[in-house]
């Protein structure tokens, strides 16, 4: 097998890394798999640690920060796989589109992570179904877009991501990306991440809660990342979440609107 090796200084590579920029940092509670982020035509993969410094649950107010590792490889077939994409295939032949579908994970949320969410019950990790499609436009601008099913106690959760990013080039070696993203969720995942059941209320005092199908949140994301040598790359983020809805007037959200930010070191491979 011929590989193709995704290198720093690849028009594709920056393409993939303003995307992984756009949703590196929503906030910590959040899993990454909100958007399918791969270099159009190439086969290799990106390896390293990333730091994030966000919120104990979404709608939190109380600070949290994990160290985890990043890895993800795509083969020229179209077949993905790795912490940031899940496992996937992209269909597409052309190089300005991507579209297929994936296994992903939703990593639930414990009671244990505050004192708001005692007696509100685990909710677990369970594994998603989803679609994808990505539309891009050169090395600088793409529009995402990824469907998810299977989050939530029943495994019931919905959720719709839609995004998009811009890469500018500063220098040879800087790189900056902005992004937006807005995130739709069906009454079962809210209600799961936001509302108040019978039973939930009799354990907390929390008035009962039933949120009907809206958007959840929306975030603006602003990145970094600067080229140590030919495959090493330091990748730092921001980004700002703004809870809507249902889920921002919910009893468990405590702050509408957090910041988040991560540091991650990225080798290609």
């Amino acid at each position: 097998m011929r590989l193709s090796f995704i290198t720093a200084n690849s028009p594709r590579f920056c393409l993939a890394l303003a995307l992984s920029l756009a949703a590196l940092v929503p906030s910590v509670q959040a899993q990454s798999f909100e958007a399918v982020r791969l270099a159009p035509g190439q086969e290799g993969g990106r390896i390293g640690l990333v730091a994030i410094a966000g919120t104990q649950y979404r709608g939190s107010d109380e600070r949290r920060t994990l160290v985890v590792p990043g890895i993800d490889y795509q083969w020229r077939n179209g077949w993905f796989a790795g912490v940031g994409n899940g496992v996937g295939y992209n269909a597409a032949r052309r190089p300005d589109l991507q579209y297929g579908a994936r296994l992903t994970l939703d990593l639930g949320r414990a009671e244990s992570r505050s004192e708001v969410l005692r007696g509100m019950g685990d909710i677990p990790i369970q594994g998603e179904l989803g679609l994808f499609f990505n539309r891009l436009w050169g090395p600088r601008l793409a529009l995402t877009s990824s469907l998810r099913h299977g989050s939530g106690t029943q495994r019931q959760g919905l959720v719709l991501d839609l995004g998009a990013s811009y890469g500018v080039p500063l220098g040879a070696q800087t790189r900056l990306s902005l992004g937006m993203g807005a995130h739709w969720a069906n009454a079962e995942h809210l209600q799961d991440f936001f509302g108040v059941t019978p039973a939930q209320s009799a354990r907390t005092g929390y008035a009962v809660s039933s949120p009907g199908a809206g958007w959840r949140n929306v975030n603006l994301n602003l990145g970094l990342s600067h080229r140590l040598d030919a495959r090493t790359s330091l990748i730092g983020g921001l980004s700002r979440s703004a809870l809507q809805g249902a889920a921002r007037d919910s009893v468990l959200t405590r702050e509408s609107a957090t910041t988040s930010a991560v540091l991650a070191l990225s080798y290609a491979y």
